[in-house]
């Protein structure tokens, strides 16, 4: 589990394209400094196990699934990535529940500089709209982002979020531009309430054999 804290600006040293799957080397001295092989580093959002480790750098295999799924196709040596391990047990929850479990991609549609803030409008898979509140949590590229605004529908929904320059600064979304591809996982929390919720429509809740409560005994 990760919690969209972004540890390390990373770069992709080396990509290997292999069949229907590629093999990232990322340079990261930081996150490998205490990485083991087969530990979790989250690359732009996505979870990914570490298949060889040299000093400061670390390799990952990615799937066809996952190119096909996430932004990391597009990634070549030289890209930036935001990287993270995975939280200690008794790590700081900085961010909020990250799986690194991409869900879809968005393409950045504007980006709007303030004084003391950017405003980057996201258009968002429709499936996905309904996963959106404002005020709510999303993850792009791996960064845990307050969601300021949602928007349009159908093939045009879109969501705002608003960067303070420290974002900008210490991840690569400070290089996103009006077309830029982004990796999202939407709130883990409200997938599991509508699950529940679903369910709960077609549970026969005398199947739970859950004793009824007595409240006049409980009083």
């Amino acid at each position: 589990m990760f919690t969209g804290i972004v540890e390390e600006l990373g770069v992709i040293a080396d990509r290997e394209d292999l069949s229907d799957a590629a093999r990232f080397t990322v340079r990261g001295p930081i996150v490998t400094a205490d990485a083991g092989h087969g530990d979790s580093i989250a690359v732009n959002g996505v979870c990914l196990t570490v298949v060889d480790l040299r000093p400061g750098e670390f390799t990952v295999d990615v799937i066809g699934e996952t190119l096909r799924r996430s932004s990391l196709s597009d990634l070549a040596a030289g890209s930036t990535v935001n990287l993270e391990r995975a939280m200690p047990a008794n790590g700081r929850f900085g961010g909020h529940i990250v799986q690194g479990h991409v869900d879809g991609t968005g393409r950045v549609l504007s980006v709007s500089p303030s004084e003391n803030w950017t405003v980057v409008r996201i258009g968002v898979p429709e499936k996905l709209t309904r996963y959106l509140v404002e005020k709510g949590s999303i993850t792009v590229d791996g960064v845990s982002l307050t969601v300021s605004s949602v928007g349009g529908s159908g093939d045009d929904s879109w969501f705002e979020i608003s960067l303070i320059p420290t974002t900008l600064n210490e991840t690569n979304l400070g290089a996103t531009t009006p077309g830029t591809v982004v990796n999202l996982e939407v709130d883990v929390i409200a997938k599991y309430v509508e699950r529940l919720h679903l369910g709960s429509e077609h549970r026969d809740v005398r199947a739970l054999d859950v004793p009824a409560l007595d409240v006049t005994e409980a009083k």
